[in-house]
């Protein structure tokens, strides 16, 4: 599947539809996903909001949390509807709140219910529906548990399955500590490619340059790149000419800041919130030698409000 080829992780707090637009303005290319979006917030809090995302912004995924099938079934319909691409299944979030709320990597647990989950979901549309979940929980850490979670899920119809090459530790560990501290098992993602060749296979975790992504795609379907695509979001300009054969001229940082800060402008008047979409630019400036001053001047853009004024000094020290 070229469209997943290379993708950006769904990161909560992260990749809001204003970093997704700033990052299609990088890339025509990579395939991007919201921050998880739980069913609750839909059916309970009627939060429909959240369902928000530019046109630009294509080809984008809608990430639900949870375990009611009945509610991921009505989630995936309005997520259709608003025009998504594609649903995917949160099974890999360790957090202790979504696992009170029954969903995320504790999932992995009851892969019964994951089935039935998809499958009323694949029912209510037409659009694919896709499951992120980690090789295994707490100590269910051996290739066959992954293995027998695949091959049941598969069964209901799911295609693709994008795997966070860690165990999730439910336990003792932060959602930001199982980003880092159980151990990376690239073997499990490649083995599992290897006997489930039909599927769609997208490996995630731990993977920071291009060059790292270039060498997984020759074992697997595609790549998922999460934190280091965010701090530093220009990485993904060559995404286009590397992985999708696509040679059109690149945009360099400057015109990318004035295309995003045109669009800043607009939101702004719009009611959204100026420090929410400024601060997506930090990481434009990583490798540069003025990165600190830049970084110090998006925040003083935060604190005053004033982009016209300060857009000059921006440009100057990319």
């Amino acid at each position: 599947m070229d469209s997943h080829k290379i993708c950006v992780a769904p990161m909560m707090q992260y990749t809001d539809m204003h970093d997704r637009f700033f990052l299609r303005l990088i890339s025509k290319n990579i395939f991007l996903y919201t921050e998880m979006i739980s069913t609750g917030s839909i059916i309970f809090g009627n939060c429909l909001h959240q369902f928000s995302f530019n046109n630009e912004e294509h080809p984008v995924a809608v990430q639900l949390g949870g375990s009611n099938p009945n509610h991921l079934g009505e989630c995936s319909k309005i997520a259709e509807d608003y025009g998504y691409d594609e649903i995917n299944l949160n099974v890999g979030c360790p957090s202790e709140r979504v696992q009170k709320g029954k969903f995320g990597a504790s999932l992995m647990l009851e892969p019964d219910l994951v089935s039935e989950c998809v499958l009323k979901m694949r029912t209510n549309v037409d659009i694919p529906i896709t499951v992120k979940c980690r090789l295994g929980v707490d100590d269910n850490d051996d290739y066959s548990f992954l293995e027998n979670f695949i091959k049941i899920v598969s069964s209901a119809g799911v295609e693709t399955f994008i795997i966070h090459a860690r165990n999730a530790l439910l336990k003792g560990l932060s959602p930001r500590q199982n980003r880092t501290i159980p151990p990376l098992k690239y073997d499990y993602v490649y083995k599992l490619k290897n006997d489930f060749n039909s599927l769609n296979i997208i490996i995630n975790g731990g993977i920071n340059n291009l060059d790292e992504a270039k060498n997984h795609l020759n074992h697997v379907d595609g790549v998922m790149i999460g934190r280091a695509s965010y701090d530093n979001p220009f990485m993904l300009n060559e995404v286009d000419s590397l992985f999708f054969n696509d040679h059109s001229e690149k945009k360099d940082k400057i015109l990318i800041l004035n295309e995003y800060l045109d669009y800043v402008e607009y939101m702004e008047g719009n009611g959204h919130d100026l420090s929410r979409m400024l601060k997506h630019l930090f990481g434009l400036s990583r490798g540069n030698k003025n990165a600190k001053l830049f970084r110090k001047k998006v925040h003083q853009m935060m604190l005053n409000g004033n982009i016209k004024n300060s857009r000059g000094d921006l440009i100057n020290l990319l």
